[in-house]
């Protein structure tokens, strides 16, 4: 047996630890002198205390030859001339099916402090998009259990999704029925941003114990660092990316990329980019494109991602739903006004669309989709007409159809949070409802 292969190895180790010192801390910001590190990589910053742990941080930035740290975790006991080592690597996270089931924080951690099972993985959070020509195309319909969506907004393995709303109308509660109703292998379901009592009740409320049995939950709080919940969004994609290299379908569900997009701007800003539109910073447009291209189709698996889109005064227009709007592969919109009037889930068909669902459906299923949207858009194009009684019945054949339909159309597309639904039965629900069934 040759041992050259090893001499090498022991010829090649660098046998010094090389340290800085912590210059200044301003907000977000740690500034070090040395030690010699790249961008990504992770150091570790050693208090005064020999009572605390050393404080996980990355490299963002240089400033003349001073490295500009950020920290995974709340800056404290650290003061002028704390060493800062340099590990030589980026973040890597532990992952493998024994992970399905649990909650974890954005470094893969288990969030309720237990051990982690053995024999899982080491991968690397930040991982490159698949090659666009490796990339099959997306050709089969995946079942998500929510009849307006598997009829008339129909979803693709791989497609990518953007749920648009404003706060209170129901994202979180659609991503739970998402979670539970799909025919997907897996869900990982990365909650950014969210308050500390949201998740909980998520848990419990939302996604439940059967949910919860072929799901992996990744949480990063509003109140934790702005890398923490950068690193969310990451880690969630990572796991995403694991599983479907394995061949796996896999739903990924991030709420919100909103939120991920305010966390680089802090971060941005802290390392002294100018803010552009709206105060974003440039950095913030670079790295969602970066992101969202992760998720779909590779030639192992897929991953069906459904990003929600926080949009502030219900404005769809805001800066980042319309760059995010422009990478994806459809959008579901929900309204508001839906809500408040009692349809739920409350996504507006007309305003929302699915790019790829002429490409996966029956011709029969495309006629009659486009049917019920048309019978949907003549009553509202009408509707204030109709409610003030200036309409009389007869006068035009085709709103006389839509108003006759309007009661069934609206029954068909509600549907309770505990309502369980096939595709199938979506699909042959809705050709009931023009038939007369």
């Amino acid at each position: 047996m040759s041992l050259d292969h090893y001499y090498r190895a022991i010829d090649n180790t660098d046998t010094y630890k090389r340290f800085g010192k912590v210059l200044r801390v301003i907000g977000l910001m740690i500034e070090s002198r040395g030690p010699d590190a790249n961008i990504g990589e992770i150091c570790l910053i050693h208090s005064s205390s020999s009572h605390h742990k050393p404080i996980l941080s990355e490299v963002v930035g240089f400033n003349h030859e001073k490295i500009i740290l950020m920290p995974y975790s709340e800056v404290t006991e650290i003061g002028p001339g704390c060493l800062v080592e340099a590990t030589g690597k980026a973040l890597h996270i532990k992952i493998g099916r024994g992970l399905i089931g649990k909650v974890v924080d954005s470094l893969g951690k288990s969030l309720d402090h237990t051990d982690l099972p053995k024999g899982l993985s080491n991968y690397l959070t930040e991982q490159p998009p698949p090659n666009p020509m490796l990339r099959p195309p997306i050709s089969e319909p995946i079942q998500v259990g929510v009849k307006v969506i598997d009829s008339l907004l129909t979803v693709g393995k791989g497609q990518r999704i953007g749920i648009f709303a404003g706060s209170g109308v129901g994202k979180s509660t659609l991503l739970g029925m998402i979670a539970r109703n799909s025919s997907a292998d897996i869900n990982v379901i990365a909650l950014i941003g969210e308050r500390g009592r949201e998740v909980r009740e998520f848990l419990d409320g939302e996604l439940g114990p059967e949910g919860l049995k072929k799901s992996i939950v990744v949480v990063a709080t509003s109140d934790q660092p702005a890398l923490m919940r950068i690193k969310g969004a990451y880690t969630a994609t990572a796991i995403s990316e694991y599983f479907r290299d394995q061949g796996y379908h896999v739903n990924l569900m991030m709420d919100s990329v909103t939120r991920v997009a305010i966390a680089q701007r802090e971060i941005g800003l802290a390392t002294g980019e100018p803010p552009t539109t709206k105060g974003y910073t440039p950095s913030v447009f670079s790295v969602l494109p970066k992101l969202l291209e992760r998720a779909g189709t590779n030639e192992n698996g897929t991953i069906t991602a459904f990003y929600t889109v926080l949009v502030d005064g219900d404005d769809m227009n805001e800066p980042i739903a319309d760059t995010v709007r422009g990478i994806l592969d459809g959008h579901f919109v929900m309204d508001r006004k839906l809500a408040e009037r009692g349809q739920y889930p409350a996504i507006n068909v007309l305003k929302s669309i699915s790019r790829v669902m002429n490409q996966i459906i029956e011709d029969e299923h495309k006629q009659i989709a486009e049917e019920i949207r048309s019978l949907i858009s003549t009553y509202e194009e009408n509707s204030e007409l109709i409610h003030i009684g200036a309409y009389k019945r007869g006068t035009n054949p085709e709103i006389d159809k839509s108003i006759s339909y309007y009661n069934k159309i609206q029954s068909f597309l509600k549907q309770d949070i505990s309502e369980y639904r096939t595709r199938d039965e979506s699909i042959e629900m809705m050709k009931a409802l023009l038939n007369g069934g």
